[in-house]
């Protein structure tokens, strides 16, 4: 069936707010050797898109200035280069950018086949989550089974799959959320005990929980606003990852002290300036290590809400104010 020439896709009119988002009409992107283009079923939401609209994390070069890091749907061509997918394959992949659109182009070695049994929907909500959690928590933090972590934001879309994904590797879980209701949700992945950081001191709660000893490992996207607490709360050995700087990325006043006395590792990333290379080795275990616990059901996206595409502004609503647990997702006719 021949493609079309021109797809819908939301556009931001100027950076700024939700009412910047608009639908806009243009082009398919053109692919480049290595890529495929995927007829887009259902895109994930993500705070990064948030960042772009608001002008706060602009697209590396080269990438499409269109939002969107996590797509699925079908694939409808293929580039020179690309042997591992073929048209009519179900993909899901980690983009560039440009996955809030009918049509995205993206390196195959960012696509993964669904899982069994999964649609769209399902597999747009695994991507860009997943593949930072394994870069992060296990690639570098080197969680190991065995030992302790403490996810913050444990009912973000991080958060629900960095539970998930400690407990099948045999890590024991703690996680802060900031309501009852959230806390629940984390008990009910999996976590051994889940910390409302509006009424409790999460340092306070892992010294008790570990005789003081503290977690092996924390996964923190807040920054310099738990910066001084997540030294605290680690034990000899311990390793901090930060994911993003939700509370600050300037900390100021910490005693550098755990560091040195507790032989401390502190470390960060961000998954949009890795380079192919690099996401294609995180791609490449997921799929050894990760995908045979989505095919079995052990593991599994936890999706808030689902809405079209033209309902974008909604949906990037319900993230900012955070009420969410776990993915919002948007489709496509």
């Amino acid at each position: 069936m021949p493609l079309p020439e021109t797809m819908n896709f939301v556009d931001v009119s100027e950076p700024g707010g939700i009412d910047n988002l608009m639908m806009a009409q243009g082009p398919l992107p053109d692919m480049r050797a290595g890529e495929i283009l995927v007829r887009v079923g259902a895109a994930g939401i993500n705070r990064p898109d948030i960042m772009q609209r608001k002008g706060e994390y602009p697209p590396p070069p080269g990438a499409s200035p269109i939002l969107g890091l996590e797509i699925a749907g079908e694939v409808v061509a293929c580039a020179p280069g690309v042997t591992e997918f073929a048209v009519g394959d179900k993909v899901c992949a980690l983009a560039n950018g440009g996955g809030y659109a009918q049509y995205c182009a993206v390196p195959a070695s960012q696509a993964l086949r669904f899982p069994k049994g999964y649609d769209a929907v399902k597999a747009a909500a695994l991507p860009e989550t997943f593949f930072t959690v394994w870069a992060n928590l296990f690639m570098m933090a080197a969680l190991k089974p065995g030992e302790t972590v403490l996810v913050h934001g444990g009912t973000s879309g991080i958060g629900t799959t960095a539970i998930q994904l400690a407990i099948a590797f045999g890590a024991r879980v703690y996680a802060t959320a900031g309501s009852v209701e959230k806390c629940e949700a984390c008990v009910g992945l999996g976590a051994h005990r889940a910390i409302n950081y509006r009424t409790e001191d999460f340092a306070a709660v892992i010294a008790e929980e570990t005789s003081k000893r503290g977690v092996d490992v924390i996964l923190d996207m807040i920054g310099a606003a738990y910066f001084d607490r997540n030294l605290k709360s680690l034990g000899l050995d311990g390793r901090l990852s930060i994911i993003a700087f939700l509370g600050g990325a300037v900390a100021e006043k910490v005693s550098l002290g755990p560091i040195l006395a507790k032989r401390l590792r502190v470390m960060g990333s961000a998954m949009r300036p890795r380079t192919v290379a690099e996401k294609k080795a995180i791609r490449d275990e997921l799929l050894e290590k990760v995908w045979p616990h989505l095919d079995s059901g052990r593991v599994a996206p936890v999706i808030q809400s689902v809405l079209p595409f033209t309902e974008v502004a909604a949906a990037h609503r319900t993230l900012e104010q955070g009420d969410h647990i776990g993915k919002v997702v948007i489709t496509f006719d």
